[in-house]
């Protein structure tokens, strides 16, 4: 993932708090490596203030302009305001085989971690970093 994306992320976690934000991750996974191409941010339909639902419309946008590009939707990333890297109760109720990106904030900083979410269970990812820079860059390769 580059590291403008990782950063886009972060920003729009400290924006929308106190409540979450949330969007999609378009670009390729095979060989064990999730390759984030775009972010595709998205309306945040929950009520709660610490819950997330991605507006279907945006969700079914994202899908046809990945597509378009040869790509996929191979991820989610959602924010946690004054909460933890760590998945929730609540983000085990998703889809399988999907990349997770958590930005936990407090409004001023932000941090981020991934999460693959297969078979009922999430395992994190190590964030590589091929390049050499402080944020997430390149590739999210999967640990096991």
């Amino acid at each position: 993932m580059p590291a403008l994306l990782a950063a886009q992320i972060q920003a729009e976690a400290k924006a929308a708090y106190p409540r979450e934000c949330c969007g999609l991750i378009e670009g390729l996974h095979g060989n064990g490596i999730f390759d984030a191409r775009l972010l595709h941010p998205a309306r945040n339909r929950a009520t709660a203030a610490n819950r997330f639902e991605i507006s279907p419309e945006d969700h079914f946008a994202a899908a046809r302009r990945a597509r378009a590009r040869g790509h996929r939707l191979i991820g989610c990333y959602h924010s946690h305001p004054n909460g933890r890297l760590q998945p929730s109760p609540r983000d085990g109720e998703s889809e399988g085989d999907f990349l997770w990106l958590i930005a936990a904030t407090d409004g001023a900083s932000s941090n981020l971690a991934a999460w693959l979410y297969r078979a009922g269970r999430f395992t994190p990812l190590e964030l590589s970093d091929a390049v050499g820079a402080d944020l997430v860059t390149s590739s999210l390769n999967e640990r096991n």
